[in-house]
């Protein structure tokens, strides 16, 4: 681990803001899934048995553009926090200024607040010095377990850093870096990458900085049409990028150059509109038959190969569904792939809002090593680009 942890702060008597992301789904004050907020509680209650005085909770909610938005509130995950604790957790109605200091001030002795949503304030997202100050005030050691924002140089979450005495990585944080960290270093091999979703826009600096790491590489999803129009498969009303044609001819001949197996699908399912009842079909990929059809999964041969591809492996990195599998019939090769994935005897990492919400519908989550909580910032970091959230924290 690069960076000094909670574990190296000392903690005793102290009050301690613990920036973490609780940015869950929520409507109408009702949390559909509470992930995000169960990875935050061994920090939290680490903090509470190292004696801290008082522990700060604080994060972002949404995108509500500089202003309060009562649907936004975080006041709901205050309550759910409590439960998980088994404790009071008491709400501040703003992050900084007079309601957040006397929150703070007012908690008993090893209490817990909750302060309100950071984005309600148009300088959290600017990086502003004043209002990283305002939130500075509240505590004497700052811990970063938000993997899911490290990404963004917000002021939470890099220019608060330099105001506070002590800071360092938060738990989840710290395991989200070792389990990722060892990808990019020194994975164990064969070592598989699956990407998948919408646009190889999304994912070419992921694929550029895998190429000279990864034994194989296997593309699904919207993106793998892309690559199949630019070796002159017919691909039909299939979503593609023609930008990124070249891009993705360049990639596959980086690829054959390093030696490296890359497998795109070989057959697929069509089917003329995204729809649940619309009448679908599995053909081959280089089948004319698509007409003005699109394709929306892999087929079953694709899957038969993916899961072979997978199956010897030691480390493999999912990013991105195989199709459109909020829809039943355009899912099984999504479910297949997690399938195959969760019987790898090695370490598997799943990455990504939507290849999290694939293996619980596949019902595996449980039987993957580490499914990271930042789609975005995985995605980053897996891409080598520097996380401000990371970075601003002092090294080991």
């Amino acid at each position: 681990m690069p960076k000094r942890t909670i574990r190296d702060l000392f903690l005793k008597d102290r009050r301690v803001f613990i920036r973490v992301d609780f940015n869950v789904p929520l409507k109408k004050g009702v949390i559909g899934d509470d992930t995000r907020i169960r990875e935050s509680v061994p920090t939290i209650e680490f903090a509470l048995r190292a004696g801290a005085a008082k522990v700060v909770l604080a994060s972002h909610l949404g995108r509500p553009k500089g202003a309060p938005n009562p649907e936004m509130s975080l006041r709901p995950v205050a309550a759910r926090v409590g439960e998980l604790l088994s404790r009071d957790v008491g709400f501040a109605e703003d992050c900084v200024g007079d309601v957040a200091e006397n929150a703070v001030r007012n908690a008993p002795r090893g209490g817990i607040v909750l302060l309100e949503n950071l984005r309600f304030h148009p300088e959290e997202e600017k990086n502003d010095k004043t209002f990283a100050t305002g939130l500075a005030v509240l505590a004497d050691a700052y811990v970063n377990d938000a993997f899911g924002a490290a990404h963004r140089a917000h002021a939470s979450v890099e220019a608060i850093v330099p105001l506070i005495k002590e800071s360092g990585a938060g738990l989840l944080m710290e395991k989200e870096l070792t389990y990722l960290g060892a990808v990019l270093g020194n994975p164990e091999r064969p070592f598989v990458a699956v990407l998948g979703g919408a646009k190889v826009s999304d994912k070419i600096d992921v694929i550029e900085n895998l190429i000279p790491r990864v034994d194989r590489l296997l593309i699904g999803g919207a993106m793998a049409y892309t690559f199949l129009k630019a070796i002159g498969k017919p691909v039909g009303k299939s979503l593609v990028e023609d930008d990124k044609l070249d891009a993705a001819r360049e990639i596959m001949a980086k690829a054959e150059q390093r030696g490296l197996t890359l497998l795109l699908p070989t057959d697929h399912v069509v089917a003329p509109a995204l729809e649940a009842n619309a009448p679908a079909e599995t053909i081959r990929v280089d089948d004319a038959a698509i007409g003005s059809r699109m394709g929306l999964d892999i087929g079953p041969q694709t899957v038969q190969a993916y899961a072979a591809a997978v199956r010897d492996a030691k480390t493999v990195v999912w990013n991105g569904p195989m199709g459109v599998f909020e829809i039943d019939a355009f899912a099984n090769g999504t479910m297949g792939v997690a399938r195959a994935v969760a019987e790898v005897r090695g370490t598997t990492i799943i990455g990504g809002g939507d290849s999290i919400a694939a293996v619980k519908k596949a019902g595996v989550a449980d039987r993957i090593t580490h499914i990271s909580t930042g789609g975005g910032a995985s995605l980053e970091f897996l891409a080598g680009e520097t996380l401000p959230g990371v970075a601003a924290l002092p090294d080991a």
